[in-house]
């Protein structure tokens, strides 16, 4: 029996409420993870008592913040093993981070003829801003074949990683079919051609150890509110000697070295890329957010997510009338479904009428769509706070949305 995590649902406030007359049974944290009992505090505790603005004044208020603020930095850089805390920059979230890299790193390294390879899986985030590139720069995009299971192979990488590579951009898992991406591998051929490889860690971080080093991670980008931390919190990792050379895209105040009338120097990294005030308490909640997950271990969280998302997927596909994408094992926490004659839309709204969270749509993956060729799909995803019982309602819900919909 496959249970929450040393039984950490009680940490989470939300999962007391009831909908529709049914416990709330949360499967869309692919989506946005729910927040545990301690960074709810932690926030709270932070405006009550610590509020002020960071890296500008010397009262007593302003001392405490940016101490809190620098501290959140530190246990950032700590969980991904950075090689040191200014490596880690305070963005919005993962889309905000992806296009920093695309701007700031893209523009000065990228030029015409150039080729920057994606895969048909990614999210838009980490496709749009790249299309922009192209479209700035004169660049082309590749794209890398997915396997039949919507997997991708070594030979498949090494079919569009070539001499004219600047830029390798993959999600380490997919926020669809739960894909795990071989990352090391594909940076090691970048690497071979003196590109760089841009990670979109949005799902993976949450639920797996990141050691960006070892990963191959040039730039690394996630989002706090996926990893049990607040809204409008997103890192960017990048190493050293690229943030150094590369140039700002948001200007402002607290980013600058010296300003005059006609010029203006930049400030060292990070405060180079963190113009303006940045979002301090969604800071110390994300770092609330790290210390509890590394509190339940990363390692156990990771055979969690991997063993429940085994768990339904299989599960599903022993549904008649079920359509499960993706590969079987190995298997991340997310995974996406269709019901035969049924439009995720309308299980969504079944879901629900019985209390289950779950997303329906085209997940921000059309072009992982056309490859699927459906419009859309319905998708539920795990994390730590779900148990196998999570997969009988899952399943339970699919009967039930049969039961009404052959009526």
């Amino acid at each position: 029996m496959i249970k929450p995590l040393v039984d950490v649902a009680q940490d989470f406030p939300i999962l007391n409420r009831r909908i529709n007359g049914h416990r709330l049974v949360w499967l869309d944290s692919a989506a946005t993870s729910q927040k545990p009992e301690s960074v709810i505090q932690t926030m709270d505790r932070f405006y009550h008592e610590s509020n002020a603005n960071v890296l500008r004044s010397v009262h007593t208020l302003a001392d405490e913040a940016t101490t809190a603020f620098t501290d959140a930095r530190v246990k950032t850089a700590q969980f991904i093993r950075a090689g040191r805390p200014e490596e880690v920059i305070f963005t919005r979230g993962t889309t905000e981070s992806l296009n920093l890299v695309a701007r700031g790193y893209g523009d000065q390294a990228v030029n015409s003829g150039d080729e920057i390879v994606l895969s048909p899986m990614e999210h838009h985030s980490n496709i749009i801003p790249w299309q922009q590139l192209a479209r700035r720069t004169g660049a082309t995009l590749r794209y890398v074949e997915l396997a039949q299971d919507g997997t991708i192979t070594i030979d498949a990488l090494e079919r569009v990683i070539g001499p004219r590579t600047r830029i390798v951009a993959l999600s380490r898992i997919s926020n669809v079919l739960g894909t795990i991406n071989p990352i090391t591998e594909a940076a090691a051929m970048v690497h071979q051609h003196g590109g760089v490889m841009v990670v979109d860690g949005a799902q993976s971080v949450p639920h797996e150890a990141t050691a960006v080093r070892e990963l191959g991670a040039d730039f690394l980008a996630f989002s706090g509110h996926k990893m049990c931390g607040p809204t409008g919190i997103g890192v960017l990792y990048g190493r050293m000697e690229l943030l150094e050379a590369m140039e700002p895209v948001m200007f402002g105040g607290e980013m600058i070295s010296y300003v005059d009338q006609e010029t203006a120097t930049w400030a060292e990294v990070p405060q180079k890329f963190e113009g303006g005030t940045p979002n301090i308490a969604g800071a110390v909640g994300l770092g609330a957010a790290i210390d509890y997950l590394a509190g339940v271990g990363m390692d156990a969280i990771h055979e969690h997510s991997r063993t429940l998302g085994e768990l339904a997927f299989e599960t599903l596909k022993s549904i008649p009338g079920v359509a499960v994408y993706g590969p079987a094992r190995p298997h991340a926490a997310a995974l996406a479904f269709n019901i035969d004659g049924v439009h995720p839309h309308d299980v969504a709204q079944v879901f629900d009428s019985l209390g289950v969270a779950i997303r329906a749509g085209h997940h921000c993956a059309q072009p992982l769509m056309h490859w699927l060729g459906v419009g859309s799909t319905a998708r539920a995803s795990f994390y730590l706070y779900n148990g196998q019982d999570d997969v009988s309602v899952l399943k339970e819900a699919i009967l039930e949305t049969k039961r009404f919909f052959q009526r």
